[in-house]
């Protein structure tokens, strides 16, 4: 938090910080966001974790073969190697050198941002489309939800998504109300929000938060949550295009640690549409977000450990409006489900996804929709592991729906 109020307080009107805060704004980003996933050992010869993750299209002739940017067209045409942080650069670039009303704001954007996500911007579109903010994430939402009422193209970051909660009001009673409080005479469906979220390792309990379910709760919003490089850029180019107010949380572990063949071209991926990410039989397994590679490595093990098995792993990417449809499907086919994030379990996202699943498929279901999520107390630093939804409780999980 000293660190955050140093940065902020500190960066000079222009959006230049001093040499010094530069650097420390960089250390500050690797010490959130590191490039190797090292803190996931092997478990009994299988490799863990994003760095060998097979979910990442990290060759060109693998980012060829995805159907969703084959159809999009943009395949066979150039791309590059970006991490996530790169990745979401290049969208945010796309839409300032395309639409004249696109602005990007926040803390400490201007120099780059805490991540580096926004570096470069400020140089190449100017200081008035590219700002800094003053220390107030409730000032960031409300000017916002203005700019987009005004018809800009309103691209807010808040810094950690720890931080949203004073923007809450702004975002639940002011951005999800104005299109149906106008008759649609008026809305703010230029308005997108980014914030970084989710576990790093160290963040202790106001740097490792996940808050979707919060706003999951507020009819009137789209909340995104991406899994790696690819589809960040096309769901954040298509939630910044998308006439409806959207929040875009970022799992800031992923910044680095994930990178793949990106498509230098635009291209928007679908919202509101879950994409099928492995092809099982036996049980579905649902998640979002960098719970995705856990949930890959709890499936790896569950089909070494029971030969025969296959489950089929599904990515939401949206939570709200989420895709029902595609889970349904999959458990009507399958008889399982278990849902995972690392929010904390009571009252979270994976209650409404059971609940739901349950009252489409309930006379097909073989056992109790499993939950697998972080546990019901503020997010521990030095007990973080004991905390995280991780392979081996999700493989667990797996195993009891498969035996019951």
């Amino acid at each position: 938090m000293l660190a955050r109020l140093v940065l902020s307080r500190a960066v000079v009107q222009s959006g230049r910080p001093y040499g010094a805060l530069a650097r420390l704004a960089n250390a500050h980003s690797r010490s959130y966001s590191a490039a190797v996933d090292s803190a996931v050992e092997p478990i009994r010869g299988l490799d863990m974790g994003v760095a060998h993750s097979k979910l990442l299209l990290r060759t060109v002739a693998a980012m060829r073969g995805n159907s969703e940017l084959q159809a999009q067209g943009v395949s066979e045409g150039d791309s590059k190697k970006m991490n996530m942080c790169q990745a979401i650069n290049d969208a945010m670039r796309h839409t300032l050198a395309t639409d004249d009303t696109a602005v990007v704001f926040g803390e400490d954007v201007a120099f780059g941002g805490v991540f580096r996500c926004s570096v470069g911007l400020a140089e190449e579109f100017g200081n008035e489309r590219i700002f800094n903010t003053p220390l107030t994430e409730q000032g960031i939402a409300g000017f916002a939800i203005g700019m987009a009422a005004m018809g800009h193209t309103a691209v807010a970051e808040i810094q950690f998504a720890d931080y949203i909660f004073p923007a809450f009001d702004q975002i639940a009673n002011e951005a999800a109300k104005y299109r149906y409080r106008s008759g649609n005479e008026f809305n703010v469906g230029g308005l997108t929000i980014r914030a970084p979220c989710a576990a790093v390792g160290h963040g202790g309990h106001y740097h490792s938060q996940s808050p979707e379910a919060f706003f999951a709760h507020v009819p009137g919003l789209k909340v995104v949550v991406p899994r790696s490089p690819i589809q960040a850029k096309g769901l954040l180019l298509a939630a910044i295009r998308d006439p409806n107010p959207t929040l875009f949380f970022e799992p800031k572990i992923l910044y680095r640690s994930a990178a793949e063949q990106v498509p230098t071209d635009d291209y928007v991926l679908p919202l509101s549409k879950a994409e099928v990410l492995r092809a099982g039989k036996d049980v579905t397994v649902v998640g979002y977000g960098a719970q995705m590679y856990a949930l890959e490595n709890a499936v790896q093990m569950v089909e070494r450990d029971m030969p025969g098995v296959t489950c089929e792993l599904i990515d939401l990417r949206t939570i709200l409006p989420y895709d029902a449809e595609t889970v349904a499907a999959s458990v009507m086919k399958t008889g399982r489900l278990v849902v995972a994030h690392e929010a904390p379990r009571t009252q979270g996202f994976a209650a409404e996804l059971a609940a739901e699943i349950q009252e489409r498929c309930f006379l097909r279901l073989e056992s109790p929709i499993e939950r697998v999520c972080g546990l019901f107390v503020p997010h521990p630093l030095v007990f973080e592991r004991f905390y995280m939804p991780c392979a081996v409780r999700t493989y667990e999980a797996i195993r009891r729906s498969l035996t019951y």
